[in-house]
């Protein structure tokens, strides 16, 4: 693959296997000339790289690193599960091979089966059993020594420095007991054959059940993945074919027939339908389609047989790029993970230092056997120390959150969105469409005298008709059901915030709020009252003048969401101040923030202004959040600790957004916050045992309770203690896979 794309690449890396390998990884790839980010996800082994770099470059640098990488695409998924499921199969069989010979081994040792080793008889049965560990450090353990290797060429260290070195050191040193038993003396004559093995089973059992716990935290992505189907059902000249999704092409006419899968984005052009949309949103109803509505790959068509044409198909669809932003949301580390990284960066140097001072420690100090103790807990400190567990700390519950937030159709889109929205103390929401179902009609019809109410219709629809605004919309909406021919504008202004200017027939009209009336001194009269009336029903006002001359109002309202007072309620009970923030006029906002029961509301803020009202609030202190569209509310977005997006259809890709809802309910926002403190607990509680662990077991594998107890740690047991470690964390996370918002 020697293309270049601007678009990030993404590798999978087999052999990562502690969090030094991401380190070096990281390091080797920032080094590419051209390479702009690099993210590498220590629990699932991918690699994420932007910039424009051929992958072919790419897999060069990681393998002069020492490590095996290949290209991924969506197609390969399941290829790479395959292949990680022959790994886990095989390091199966290993672990069993050499935890059969272990025993074998372990028994010989404590029932004292064999001569002894000072004995020519018992330096050939102990040289056998040399044979026999070396086959198992090889076999079973070669892996740790090819990466021990690999660290050592590339100027670092890693975990696999620390087993290699561990098991390697106990092998040697027995084997010249078993050679040269003269050399040492009778006391410290001992050999550590069954440590070695064990120590290596231990770790590879351990690393067998993180494997299949770690594969439990990528079903989210599976899901996602096998909601696409492999065939559509295609019209071609004349007659139906099903073909491979990937030939679909834009424009085709594609066939679903009740309980079949939507292959790909479209929209209906024949029939209807009731289609179930909850593995992409979330939302448990299925939803009714009808010629012209939008249909998303992946949802279940319930009912109705329909034709629909192609909009949008392969990496383009909604379902391709939902899977491309929970694959990138889960290789982000947030804030807190960092310290974790930069303790796992001089981790293995420092153990590397502490075993060297263990070791001097009882030449020097120790009682005799000095020789003896030195190797028992010079081992114990190298093979109990982990970094896995810290390494794995931060990434493995990201994937779970991540994964679980996108069940309820919430895509995290960039990386410190998770922790922040854990932290949040305000949530500001905009009105129209977020608060409100965002579909405006025409409610009440005021001409001033002299004036018909059609006349007034057809003079605000006609000027309307120029406009994208969903308030205008609903004006053309209501003329089209009452059949008012429109007549052409001569010229057209929007005045952003307050409404719009038109020239209709050589006359200057006027549609907008009270503001750009009182600023063009149209005298709004009697029309004052009445829309103070429609204001404290929640509706919003447009006045219409004419050449300076008011000539009536129109009254428009926007039905809040069915949820919407109950998600504002969760919001509340969690300890979050909730804000309302709407252009519209103070006592229409009043009206609404009553209804939903918000704690507060700011009114008559202009669309350049929103942004402004968040930078308030976090001049105060407060962690705010802003949930809007996405489009008028963009800057509004970018400016706040986290922006909410509501997406709808197959609209998931707001670059101003940090989180994306794919359903309107602001539940979304609630569940949100709630898998975000969820997930930031679990990685708290994560780091807090990795570090705890390490920090206790390192100590007391050097001995420390020694001059207290009498006792040492066995080396088998440290082996098994950091197999363990890691299985813990990764157990742990998988927690998250049964939490509910």
């Amino acid at each position: 693959m020697n293309n270049k794309s601007e678009i990030s690449k993404r590798l999978y890396v087999s052999d990562i296997s502690c969090a030094g390998c991401v380190e070096t990884i990281e390091a080797a790839l920032k080094s590419v000339p051209g390479v702009d980010e690099v993210q590498v996800n220590f629990a699932d082994r991918t690699v994420n790289v932007s910039g424009d770099v051929p992958a072919d470059t790419l897999i060069q640098a990681i393998s002069k690193s020492g490590y095996t990488a290949s290209i991924m695409e969506d197609n390969t998924e399941s290829e790479r599960e395959n292949k990680d499921l022959a790994h886990y199969k095989k390091l199966l069989k290993k672990t069993v091979i050499s935890g059969i010979i272990s025993l074998v081994i372990v028994a010989v040792t404590m029932l004292g089966l064999l001569p002894d080793v000072a004995s020519f008889r018992g330096q050939i049965s102990w040289g056998i059993v040399s044979l026999l560990t070396l086959f198992v450090l090889t076999y079973a353990g070669g892996r740790f020594f090819t990466g021990a290797l690999k660290s050592f060429k590339n100027h670092n260290a890693n975990m696999d420095t620390l087993i290699a070195i561990g098991t390697g050191v106990a092998w040697v040193y027995s084997t010249f007991v078993v050679l040269f038993p003269d050399s040492v003396s009778e006391i410290a004559r001992h050999v550590y054959f069954d440590t070695a093995t064990l120590i290596i089973t231990f770790i590879n059992l351990g690393s067998a059940l993180e494997m299949r716990a770690r594969g439990k935290t990528s079903e989210a992505i599976k899901r996602l993945i096998g909601l696409q189907p492999k065939t559509a059902r295609v019209l071609r000249e004349g007659s139906e074919v099903d073909i491979p999704i990937e030939q679909v092409q834009m424009d085709d006419i594609v066939r679903v027939r009740p309980g079949e899968k939507i292959p790909v984005d479209g929209e209906l052009t024949e029939g209807s339908s009731h289609v179930d949309e909850s593995m992409l949103t979330g939302e448990p109803v299925p939803v009714t389609k009808k010629v012209g509505d939008e249909v998303v790959g992946g949802s279940v068509n319930k009912s109705g047989s329909f034709l629909f044409k192609a909009t949008r198909i392969g990496k383009d669809t909604a379902l391709s790029q939902i899977i491309d932003m929970v694959r990138k949301a889960q290789n982000t580390k947030p804030e807190i993970g960092r310290l974790a990284d930069k303790v796992s960066a001089i981790f293995v140097p420092i153990v590397l230092i502490i075993a060297v001072l263990t070791m001097l420690a009882w030449f020097n100090f120790g009682p005799p056997p000095q020789l003896t103790y030195m190797l028992v807990t010079t081992m114990a400190v190298l093979i109990i120390a982990c970094p896995c567990a810290l390494g794995l700390a931060t990434p493995i519950s990201v994937m779970v959150g991540v994964g679980k937030a996108a069940e309820y159709g919430v895509l995290i889109r960039k990386g410190d969105a998770l922790q922040k929205a854990g932290q949040l103390t305000i949530v500001v929401l905009d009105k129209t469409g977020t608060i409100t179902e965002g579909k405006p009609v025409v409610t009440a019809i005021e001409p001033s005298e002299g004036w018909s109410e059609n006349e007034l219709l057809k003079i605000a629809s006609s000027v309307e008709t120029n406009s994208e605004h969903p308030l205008a919309e609903a004006v053309v909406e209501a003329s089209k059901e009452k059949n008012i021919e429109l007549i052409s504008i001569e010229s057209f202004e929007a005045v952003s915030g307050h409404g719009v200017r038109a020239l209709y027939q050589q006359k200057t009209v006027l549609l907008g709020n009270r503001k750009l009336m009182n600023d063009n001194g149209v005298n709004l009269g009697s029309l004052i009252e009445s829309s103070e009336k429609l204001s404290k029903l929640g509706q919003t006002v447009i006045f219409v003048s004419v050449n300076g001359e008011a000539v009536g109002l129109l009254g428009i309202s926007d039905p809040i969401k069915t949820d919407s007072k109950e998600a504002i309620q969760r919001l509340q009970k969690s300890g979050i101040k909730v804000v309302m923030l709407t252009g519209d006029n103070r006592a229409t906002a009043e009206t609404v923030a009553s209804l939903v029961g918000v704690d507060d509301f700011i009114a008559e803020v202009l669309p350049q202004d929103k942004a402004h009202e968040i930078t308030k609030l976090q001049e105060l202190g407060e962690k705010v959040a802003m949930v809007g569209d996405g489009i008028n509310d963009a800057p509004a977005l970018a400016g706040s600790d986290v922006g909410f997006a509501i997406g709808t259809g197959t609209d998931v890709a707001i670059e101003s957004a940090d989180i994306t809802l794919m359903r309107g309910s602001l539940h979304g926002v609630a569940d949100a916050i709630t898998i975000s403190k969820a997930t930031l607990r679990n990685i708290k509680e994560n780091l807090v045992g990795a570090f705890g662990y390490n920090s206790l077991a390192i100590p007391i594998a050097a001995g420390i309770l020694f001059p207290f107890t009498g006792l040492l740690l066995n080396p088998i047991i440290a082996g098994a203690a950091m197999a363990l470690s890691s299985v813990t964390v990764v157990t742990n996370a998988n927690r998250l896979r049964w939490f509910k918002p």
